[in-house]
């Protein structure tokens, strides 16, 4: 059996690592699915605790809340995508069972939104539902050659087999892709969405600066706001391409917090994630920038340096002085 483990909110390098260790205590077969999860295969490890799936989950939320004071959520199922579904089904903090058998798969997925499949997003669950689709039981039901004249062939053809709860992969033990870091809290909750785009501005300069010193680019940021009754929301983006340039960063930041539509939301923490990190040599960049990129390059290489002389908070924003 496969177990999906939610440590809850996206956690920070140091801490992510020490779950997956806290995982490998159960199985040397631990994928890592950074900031906030992991896929655990437990099928060798049920004999050797003498326990089942459900009670080596039952061990590990023990473990993370003693350990990390974490109140994780496990899901479990016969493969990666049911053991995910499981977890993300309910109120966290607990462990959800999917059995091995295609009744309980089957009323398992009968209701189950669109929206909730891996893959599924705005736009396309918008489409199926102007074709009546509306749930993982009515995909299963569609004709597949339905499906694909709806969404392509590729893309019919994964969705029907998600939505009959069909996963092919399996858990790849390794290393958590390496992401870097950025973290704001407020002194005081802070409604005003004018500073709180310019704390995203600081977390955007301070990631680009990391990434330029270690010559790593980055192709995606995700945004994480804490609010004052400590609920959280994440948001993700894709860059065009790989970079490490303030701008760029400060612009794909700007962009996930005004997708978000906060208003008067009361904001404690903002945190920014550089993901899916690559060497900085071996990036493309576009060569017809224009003379003002030209010149932003030069401002924050003069910019780098001063930071490497005097400290990493030598050269800032003018906007983000005085933030607290």
């Amino acid at each position: 059996m496969i177990l999906y483990v939610h440590f809850g909110t996206p956690q920070p390098d140091a801490t992510f690592r020490q779950l997956l260790t806290l995982l490998g205590e159960f199985t040397p077969v631990v994928q890592a699915l950074p900031p906030d999860a992991a896929l655990a295969d437990v099928s060798g490890s049920t004999r050797y605790f003498d326990r089942d799936a459900a009670g080596l989950a039952a061990l590990i939320r023990m473990r993370a809340a003693a350990v990390h004071d974490l109140d994780v959520t496990v899901g479990i199922g016969p493969n990666p995508l049911l053991a995910q579904l499981a977890a993300h089904r309910g109120a966290p903090g607990a462990v959800r069972t999917v059995p091995d058998d295609a009744a309980a798969i089957t009323r398992f997925l009968t209701g189950l939104p669109t929206a909730a499949l891996p893959g599924v997003g705005p736009t396309t669950a918008r489409t199926l539902a102007s074709y009546g689709l509306h749930t993982a039981d009515q995909i299963a039901a569609t004709p597949l050659l339905t499906l694909q004249r709806i969404l392509g062939t590729a893309t019919g053809r994964t969705l029907r087999e998600r939505a009959a709860g069909i996963d092919p992969a399996r858990v790849v033990a390794g290393a958590p892709p390496r992401t870097f870091t950025a973290e704001h809290h407020f002194v005081r909750d802070e409604l005003d969405g004018a500073r709180q785009r310019a704390a995203l501005t600081h977390l955007a300069e301070q990631l680009g600066a990391r990434l330029r010193g270690e010559r790593q680019v980055c192709r995606s940021l995700t945004l994480t706001v804490r609010y004052a009754d400590h609920s959280v929301t994440t948001r993700s983006h894709t860059l065009s391409d790989a970079t490490a340039h303030g701008p760029q960063l400060r612009s794909a930041a700007h962009v996930l917090h005004r997708r978000l539509g906060l208003q008067r939301a009361r904001v404690r923490a903002l945190t920014l994630r550089a993901g899916e990190l690559g060497d900085a040599a071996s990036a493309t960049r576009q060569l017809a920038f224009g003379l003002d990129d030209d010149k932003d390059r030069r401002i924050e290489a003069a910019a780098d340096r001063a930071r490497a002389r005097f400290g990493p908070d030598a050269v800032r924003p003018a906007s983000t002085v005085g933030l607290g």
